[in-house]
Order: C-alpha cells, then sequence, then structure tokens
C-alpha cells in the first residue's frame, strides 16, 4: 500500500487536535480544517449500538444541521459509514438511488449540500464514529484532500481513544448539558420509564414524533425534559399528550 502523505496545513490542524484543550472531546478549528480539505464543513459524530448518538465535534450551521437530521431519521451517508465500518463517498448527491435514502434526499436538496464524504472512525472492526465533510458544490476530493480526510479520520480516532472515559461518557447520564445531545438522551431515558419500553425503543418514538410533528429532534426531547410531553399513556399509533406531567 502506497504512503499517505500530510499536506502542511493538515499537519498544523493535526497538532491542534493532539491538545485536545478546552472543554470538548476534540480540539481545533473545524472550519479551518474545511477548508484545508475543500469543503464548506466537516463534523465528527461519535456512535453507540452501531447508531450516531452525539456530535462532539462541527462547523456551524450546514454541518451541524445535517448531523441533527442523520440522527433524528437514522438514514444517510454517517449511518451508513457508521454501519459498514467503510468510507462513504457520494460526490455528486443528485445522482444517489432515491431508494438509498428516501426521506434524507429531500433534506439534503434543502440544505444545498450537493457532495458528501464520510469516512468510519474504526480501531479493528469497531467503529467509534465518523467523520463527515461536506460541500454544496459536486465532484470529488483532490487525492491531496483525500489523503488529508483519511489521515484526519485516524487522528481524531486516536484522540477520542487517548480520551478514555471523557469519550464514553457522552452515553451516561453524567455527561450532562456538556454534550449537544444531552436532553435527548435524558427524554429517551424517561420516555423508557413512562412507555414501558427499552431506551433504544424510546429514542424510535422521540425520533419518530419528531419527524411526524416536522420538529428538530433536540427541541422535542427539551419538551419530554421539561415535562411538557408526556409518553406515559401512550397507545399504539397514537400521539403522546402535551401538557401531562410525565
Amino acid at each position: 500500500m502506497a504512503a499517505v502523505a500530510t499536506s502542511t496545513g493538515m499537519a498544523r490542524v493535526l497538532r491542534e487536535l493532539s491538545a485536545r484543550s478546552g472543554p470538548g472531546l476534540i480540539s481545533g478549528d473545524p472550519l479551518e480544517c474545511a477548508r484545508i480539505l475543500g469543503v464548506d464543513g466537516v463534523a465528527v459524530s461519535l456512535a453507540t449500538d452501531g447508531t450516531l448518538s452525539e456530535l462532539v465535534w462541527s462547523s456551524p450551521g450546514v454541518s451541524e444541521r445535517l448531523e441533527d437530521e442523520q440522527f433524528t431519521l437514522g438514514e444517510g451517508p454517517g449511518p451508513d459509514a457508521v454501519g459498514s465500518c467503510a468510507v462513504v463517498i457520494e460526490p455528486d448527491v443528485a445522482r444517489v438511488r432515491p431508494d438509498r435514502w428516501p426521506v434524507l434526499l429531500p433534506t439534503l436538496t434543502g440544505l444545498g449540500v450537493g457532495a458528501l464524504f464520510c469516512f468510519p472512525l474504526r480501531i479493528g472492526g469497531v467503529c467509534l464514529g465518523v467523520l463527515t465533510a461536506q460541500r454544496g458544490t459536486v465532484g470529488p476530493l483532490t487525492a491531496v484532500a483525500m489523503d488529508d480526510a483519511l489521515i484526519l479520520s485516524a487522528a481524531v480516532t486516536a484522540v477520542l481513544l487517548d480520551g478514555g472515559e471523557r469519550t464514553k461518557r457522552f452515553a451516561t447520564a453524567e455527561a450532562g448539558t456538556s454534550l449537544h445531545r444531552a436532553a435527548v438522551h435524558q427524554a429517551s431515558g424517561m420516555i423508557s420509564v413512562q412507555a414501558g419500553v427499552s431506551v433504544a425503543q424510546a429514542l424510535v418514538l422521540l425520533r419518530a414524533h419528531a419527524y411526524r410533528h416536522e420538529q428538530p429532534l433536540l427541541e422535542v426531547a427539551e419538551d419530554v425534559v421539561a415535562r411538557r410531553l408526556s409518553f406515559r399513556h401512550i397507545d399504539d399509533g397514537s400521539d403522546p399528550s402535551f401538557g401531562k406531567r410525565g
């Protein structure tokens, strides 16, 4: 296998990643990283049980919204990359088969996403999450940018592994409000008790409600946590109730 070279700009980003300064799991400027890769934005999401679970690093705007949409809908290049533990490259989103991501594709059009590049954060056969780069214009990454993205995904994986328990906290109650989706994790636990289902099933109920009512998942989760929305008396096919304390 040929050696993969790092550009000067990416070498600088990697040095910042290694520092891991500040409150987040990953340091460094995602906007600078996106500029070096020749894309409009980047994001890193962790995975639990083979599905995207927590956004830990992203450029603002489209990349953050894209991660939230994939998390809400449970489909897209990120979930595909996590499920297969393989790189997912779509240089022209308009050419993606309609049945591949039937719900997400219209959202991608609305967000103005023209190309997607997803790199699994893997160690052996285990996928810790995914690094996603997106761009409004179609076309592949340059050879240098592809090398940079592969090296960056490996470096992010190393940073997360080096974080040890800090990385694992996102799946626990101790994670608190520092997480992008802390309310979603908390709401899933509350719905699990209210509806008498597993936490995984509770997340499905939460996602279904958000999709049915065209609300952001985080907004619905905050309603549950604030006890403005209860799933305690939900029946098959019915909506949960607003204004009932859970």
